[in-house]
C-alpha cells in the first residue's frame, strides 16, 4: 500500500555489514524499516573504532520525511551494539520516540562516539578475563570493563534525558556479556530521574540473540570481530519461547509509540 507507515531504523551488532531480515519481517506487519549498517559494509569503515551520531541522526532525518513515513517521530530496534546505538539515538536524537533495546548495555563500549563537542568514551573488552573451554569455545561474559566502577562514569549513556519510550527485552542467560546487569542499571537510571517511560521484558534461560520467532537458536557461534567460537547461551526451548513471545510485544510497542 502506499501507506503512511510507521518508521523504525533497525541495526544489529559487531558482526557489521547489512543484516536485512527482521527489517524485512517489519515491513511485512506494516512498518517502513530500515536496515541501518553503521560499519563493514560499502564505504563505511570496516572496523569500529569510533562513531559519530550525527550519521545515525541523518537516517533518522532521512527515514523521518519519507513520503512513505507516518511520522512525526520514527522508532529504532537494534540489538547487541545495535541497542546501545538505539539508547543513545533515543537519548541525544529529537527524531527518535521510540527504541527497543535487545541485549544492550547501557553504557557505550568499544568505540568511543562522538555528537558535536560530546563525547562518550567506549568501555574496553579485557581479553585477559576471557575463559576458553576444552572444546575451543570463548566465554567473553566476563571481559567487558564493569559499568558500575566510578572510572567509568563518563561511558554511561544519559539515557533519563530521552524524552521517548524504551522496551529493554534481555535473556537472563546471555553469556555474551551481562545484559540482564545492564538492564537493571538503565531502569535505575530511569526510576532515579522519576522516568516510567520503559518497559524491561526479561526472560529466565533465554540467551544473547533474541531475533524473530523461528530464527535458529544457536548457543555458540563464530565472532566475526575475534574469529572464534564465543558462548551466546541460552536453553532451547526457553530461547524459542522469548523470540516468540517478544516478537510479538515489540510490535505492540512501536505501533503504540509509532501510530
Amino acid at each position: 500500500g502506499d501507506g503512511p507507515f510507521p518508521g523504525v531504523i533497525d541495526m544489529y551488532g559487531d558482526e557489521g555489514g547489512l543484516i536485512e531480515f527482521r527489517s524485512s519481517l517489519l515491513a511485512t506487519h506494516g512498518f517502513a524499516a530500515l536496515s541501518l549498517p553503521y560499519f563493514d559494509f560499502e564505504d563505511l569503515p570496516k572496523v569500529m573504532k569510533e562513531f559519530k551520531l550525527e550519521y545515525f541522526e541523518e537516517a533518522a532525518r532521512f527515514l523521518q520525511r519519507h513520503p512513505k513515513v507516518k511520522g512525526p517521530g520514527v522508532g529504532v530496534i537494534g540489538t547487541g551494539k545495535g541497542a546501545e546505538l538505539a539508547l543513545s539515538m533515543i537519548t541525544f536524537l529529537p527524531e527518535v520516540v521510540a527504541a527497543v533495546c535487545i541485549s544492550g548495555c547501557s553504557s557505550n563500549t568499544v568505540a568511543d562516539l562522538h555528537y558535536g563537542e560530546m563525547t562518550l568514551p567506549g568501555l574496553r573488552f579485557d581479553m585477559n578475563k576471557v575463559s576458553v573451554s576444552d572444546a575451543g569455545v570463548f566465554d567473553t561474559f566476563e571481559a567487558l570493563d564493569d559499568p558500575t566502577n566510578p572510572a567509568n562514569s563518563r561511558c554511561t549513556i544519559p539515557i533519563e534525558k530521552a524524552e521517548g519510550h524504551f522496551l529493554i527485552v534481555v535473556g537472563e542467560d546471555d553469556r555474551m556479556w551481562k545484559s540482564s546487569l545492564y538492564a537493571e542499571l538503565a531502569v535505575r537510571r530511569l526510576r532515579q530521574h522519576g522516568k516510567e517511560n520503559f518497559e524491561l521484558l526479561s526472560y529466565p534461560g533465554a540467551g544473547h540473540r533474541i531475533d524473530p520467532p523461528s530464527t535458529p537458536f544457536c548457543q555458540v557461534a563464530v565472532d566475526r570481530v575475534l574469529g572464534v567460537p564465543v558462548l551466546g547461551g541460552g536453553e532451547c526451548k526457553a530461547h524459542a519461547h522469548a523470540q516468540e513471545h517478544s516478537w510479538g510485544k515489540i510490535q505492540e510497542f512501536l505501533h503504540l509509540h509509532l501510530g
